[in-house]
């Protein structure tokens, strides 16, 4: 068992400073604990629907005023908060470990997902919210402006994988925007995005904007989503299902980004050197935050004619990483987020292994290092009636496969509900790319796992099929928590027939001038 002794920074009066903004009037509390050990770290309130109410209603408040501000007094408050995101960036990654349990690298490259986002959209945001004249139906006398307003208060659902990340990121283009925010993180991982606001507020956004509710998703869920304008959530397909039709009855929009069974295919044209490159990015691709990256890989595809090569150099890479509980940069792999999730994931090895998969590497919980964690796991011989075949693990669990012709690949590739991320293998770059383009997934990297795709900003980032609707990132990111006004000015009354003149003479005109208004190219 751990005996990780927590970060200093990590103070019980900081603690108990974020958990106060929490609302949770009825007194009932969950017990946050340090995943490394199981050491309860404090009471999270439990917010009531009440309280949920209660925190729309300030936010509202506090939004039409915000939503008054100047764009660019708005990206002020950003500019501030971008340089105290990263000087705080240590405690922020001290806070993410203690409560996910992830290695120090990992949380350290969260903590920088805020600023990247920031420094995109302070670029971007003057330009997408600027309105933007068009010409309107009769040229020189109408024009049509586009105004992008906010859409009020956006509910944000945010997962315990990457809980500062997701709980800041997505909510940093909707109060951009002109929006308020209510977030509900995840209970076993409300630290970070709480540490996150604070931060926020001290670079200047108004008290009462960035609302925060708890709870466990039934409870809290219905209530969030009733009172919001616009829903982001980030989790399981089946939770969407449920977030999306509610979101459908109440007329407002919802971004959904859910589960994957991200494919990998490797081509039979890599030379020694990119081997070595695709092993080193596939090991962080399948066991990066121990497998719990929404877009992780899941199933690699060997060329048949090179799978004894490419397996062992991939399992010996694997049956090397260093697992632990540290909150140094020493382990490469840390700890499942939770015992429920361990068993889950575990489950999934069985289950395998039963119906006769073999486990090349890994394959056990290791309650030596402590309760939640488990080695990473490759297994071959996996099939589509094993859980770990066609079921998102979302652990440090892969199956290897073999092909025999790139179509083949292509084939098994896309032969799953979800459609999130990918990737392509190849020396050849012109080769990889035709092969992701017919890849059915909202993301494809060329010669990396993912990161690739998700750090770049500038590009929307979604799922298709089972995998999600809409996405985050890119114009699209932002605009999504926008309404779009059209305001329309006729400048002299040309609509029509004019006084006197029968409708036979004005079809006649107006089909004229239809033809002479498809040669002018007025905007």
């Amino acid at each position: 068992m751990s005996t990780t002794t927590r970060p200093a920074t990590v103070t019980d009066e900081l603690l108990e400073r974020l958990v106060a903004r929490v609302p949770g009037s009825s007194g009932a509390t969950w017990k946050l604990t340090e995943v490394y050990t199981g050491e309860v770290l404090v009471e999270l309130p439990q917010s009531t629907p009440e309280d949920i109410e209660r925190a729309f209603h300030e936010a509202r408040a506090a939004q039409r005023l915000w939503a008054q501000w100047p764009v660019r007094k708005r990206l002020e408050v950003f500019e501030r908060a971008h340089t105290l995101l990263i000087d705080n960036a240590l405690t922020t990654a001290d806070l993410i470990q203690v409560e996910s349990g992830k290695n120090r690298r990992m949380a350290i490259e969260e903590t920088c997902d805020p600023p990247m986002v920031i420094s995109h959209y302070l670029k971007r945001a003057p330009k997408l919210l600027a309105p933007k004249r068009r010409g309107g139906p009769v040229p020189f006398l109408s024009t049509s402006t586009e105004v992008h307003v906010p859409k009020g208060v956006v509910g944000i659902i945010a997962p315990w994988n990457f809980p500062f990340a997701t709980g800041l990121s997505d909510a940093i283009p909707a109060l951009m925007a002109g929006n308020a925010v209510v977030v509900k993180p995840d209970n076993k991982t409300a630290l970070s995005p709480l540490f996150g606001i604070s931060l926020l507020e001290e670079a200047g956004l108004p008290k009462g904007l960035f609302q925060v509710v708890c709870g466990e998703g039934p409870d809290v869920g219905p209530t969030l989503i009733d009172n919001a304008d616009y829903v982001m959530f980030t989790g399981s397909t089946a939770t969407g299902r449920v977030i999306g039709e509610r979101a459908g009855r109440n007329l407002i929009g919802c971004c959904l980004e859910l589960g994957g069974k991200n494919p990998m295919v490797v081509l039979d044209d890599l030379d020694d050197a990119a081997v070595e490159e695709w092993v080193e990015s596939a090991v962080f691709g399948v066991f990066g935050n121990t497998g719990q990256i929404c877009m992780h890989i899941e199933r690699i595809y060997l060329p048949e004619s090179r799978y004894d090569e490419l397996r062992d150099a991939f399992v010996r890479r694997a049956s090397g990483l260093r697992i632990g509980a540290s909150y140094d940069f020493g382990p490469e792999i840390g700890s499942l987020v939770s015992t429920d999730h361990r068993d889950r994931v575990a489950s999934h090895v069985e289950d395998a292994v039963t119906k006769g998969a073999t486990v090349l590497t890994g394959g056990r919980a290791r309650p030596d290092l402590g309760p939640a964690f488990f080695e990473p796991t490759v297994l071959e011989g996996v099939t589509k009636d094993m859980l770990a075949g066609k079921t998102e693990t979302f652990g440090p669990v892969v199956g290897l496969y073999r092909y025999r012709t790139v179509d083949e690949a292509i084939k098994l590739a896309n032969d799953t509900d979800y459609g999130l991320n990918a990737s392509v293998w190849s020396g050849d770059i012109a080769r990889a790319e035709e092969v992701a383009a017919r890849i059915e997934s909202g993301n494809v990297n060329v010669n990396d796992a993912l990161a690739t795709a998700y750090a770049s900003k500038g590009t929307p980032s979604g799922g298709v099929k089972s995998s999600g609707v809409g996405a985050r990132h890119g114009d699209q990111g932002l605009l999504k928590y926008t309404d779009v006004k059209n305001v329309a000015v006729l400048k002299r009354q040309v609509l029509g027939a004019r006084p006197g003149q029968n409708y036979d003479a004005y079809v006649k005109q107006m089909l004229s001038s239809l033809k002479l208004m498809r040669r002018l190219r007025v905007r």
